[in-house]
């Protein structure tokens, strides 16, 4: 399932050793962090269409799916520091929430 790969990137190589003007002013760095919230986004979705008490293990599925979802189709123009602040305080919980699940299936 494309959750595996998922768990094994999140982004992490794009944002380590990174602050928010790094971010803000690197549009590839942008690109490929924003890439990498699509594909999570998608991949819980994809999960809970097939398993949706499977993927309930991940606290904050629907956000990340909202989240997805604003990111691809461009509602409005997409808040930096939103992304940068789930870069810092909601990726990690979600590489354990992940790691949980792989675990499980």
């Amino acid at each position: 399932m494309r959750l595996r790969s998922t768990s094994t990137t999140c982004g992490r190589e794009f944002t380590a050793g990174k602050q928010f003007a790094d971010y803000a002013t690197d549009n590839m760095l942008s690109a490929a962090v924003e890439r990498e919230f699509e594909i999570i986004g998608e991949a819980l979705g994809q999960l809970a269409r097939l398993d949706e008490g499977l993927a309930a293990g991940t606290s904050e599925h629907r956000a990340i799916v909202a989240f997805r979802n604003i990111l691809i189709h461009g509602y409005a123009e997409v808040d930096d520091r939103l992304v940068w602040d789930v870069v810092e305080t909601k990726l990690p919980v979600l590489i354990r929430e992940i790691d949980g699940l792989i675990g499980a299936d």
